[in-house]
């Protein structure tokens, strides 16, 4: 709201806006336009951070790199972000927002990575936002995520193809910027990018409103599930990188296999472009130039049903994570949580010599968020607290 009141807007954003950028800068920040900004910590100028030591930091690039690069992904372990310079674009007034629908996976992953691929095309050649999601069961078609379906004419999964596939189908979802001044060519550009898509042809979804309605789209989704009481519920959500070249074996193995039929959830899946992230950050991706986000976002429920409950959905996190061990899947975990810092090391790989050289210089006492378990503390925090 303060940006716009400039005409102005952050260039990448995550989904659900609710939080803090501190803490979306501590993880990366990722949404449908990160195959063409980068997350948000690929967008920031300069931050003020309170290191572990109790010194007040103002970083960057340029000054005091060591402290700007770590802190950013650096999970609270170096700093706690007070202040954050980002990069800015001028704000579009109106988004064209449009959903097909694949029962091929090979087809829905290959219209998703070309369209990532065309991230350095004029704005005119390429759209702004490319996101996705799995529907595996007939319920998950009506929910938060797929508000373009009407209840009172429901989509059958069964007649767009999806028993051919498991009775899964996939669902891309994209987005065009315009102002007012360009509404009478977006039609046209949006035709141009659909028409070397191979999504099934009757299943196109087309919804028109303004920037900002569009940004908060999960927070009216929020709403709706709080007046039912279903937000402040358990969220076993497991979000993980996949590389490019292992997804069509994630997808058999767990999308048209563990999962079986019902996700309590959305589930989410979208390309990413790996130069668009900065290797100097503390964040780990996948080593392949594309890697998927394959965010299950579920909710516990204790409605009777043993597949909605907080016990059920968390083993089944737990086969998904030993499916991608066993088939040597090289994923990492966006969002971590590992219990012993044998766990963090591996999940760091390369990064950890260095991520543990910054937490002995910024944090040496291990003050900082000590509930991830990546560092034991050396002080008790309650004596530190009281001093």
């Amino acid at each position: 709201r303060s940006t716009l009141e400039y005409g102005l807007a952050p260039r990448s954003w995550t989904d659900y806006l609710y939080l803090t950028v501190g803490g979306t800068l501590s993880n990366a920040g990722i949404s449908g336009q990160a195959f063409n900004h980068g997350p948000q910590i690929s967008n920031v100028y300069e931050l003020d951070v309170v290191t572990g030591k109790g010194e007040l930091v103002t970083c960057s690039g340029e000054q005091n790199s060591d402290l700007f690069h770590a802190v950013l992904g650096g999970l609270g372990q170096f700093g706690i972000i007070t202040r954050a310079r980002i990069a800015l674009e001028p704000a579009p007034q109106r988004v064209r927002w449009i959903r097909v629908l694949y029962s091929n996976f090979t087809a829905f992953t290959k219209d998703q990575e070309y369209l990532i691929s065309l991230h350095d095309k004029p704005s005119s050649q390429k759209f702004d936002y490319v996101e996705g999601f799995v529907i595996v069961d007939e319920g998950l078609i009506n929910n938060w995520r797929s508000s373009f379906f009407s209840p009172r004419n429901p989509v059958k999964i069964s007649s767009l193809g999806a028993n051919n596939n498991g009775g899964v189908l996939y669902c891309l979802e994209v987005t065009k910027n315009y102002f007012d001044s360009t509404s009478d060519i977006v039609d046209q550009e949006i035709e141009g990018l659909l028409r070397k898509l191979e999504f099934i042809p009757a299943s196109v979804f087309t919804t028109d409103l303004p920037y900002v309605d569009f940004l908060d789209r999960v927070h009216k989704a929020e709403l709706k599930l709080r007046s039912k009481g279903l937000w402040e519920v358990p969220h076993p959500w497991l979000n993980l990188f996949v590389p490019k070249s292992r997804i069509a074996d994630f997808d058999k193995g767990v999308f048209r296999g563990i999962l079986g039929n019902k996700t309590s959830g959305p589930i989410l899946i979208y390309p990413m472009n790996k130069n668009k992230w900065d290797d100097r950050t503390s964040v780990v991706t996948p080593d392949e130039e594309v890697f998927y986000l394959v965010g299950l976002l579920r909710s516990a429920l204790d409605n009777g049903e043993e597949v909605q409950t907080l016990e059920y959905l968390t083993n089944q996190n737990k086969k998904i994570l030993k499916f991608c061990k066993e088939e040597k899947i090289a994923m990492k975990q966006y969002l971590p949580h590992y219990n012993t810092q044998e766990e963090w090391m591996d999940h760091f790989g390369n990064k950890w010599d260095r991520f543990y050289k910054m937490k002995m210089e910024f944090d040496p006492k291990h003050i900082l968020a000590t509930g991830q378990r990546i560092f034991r503390p050396t002080v008790d925090v309650n004596d530190v607290a009281l001093r």
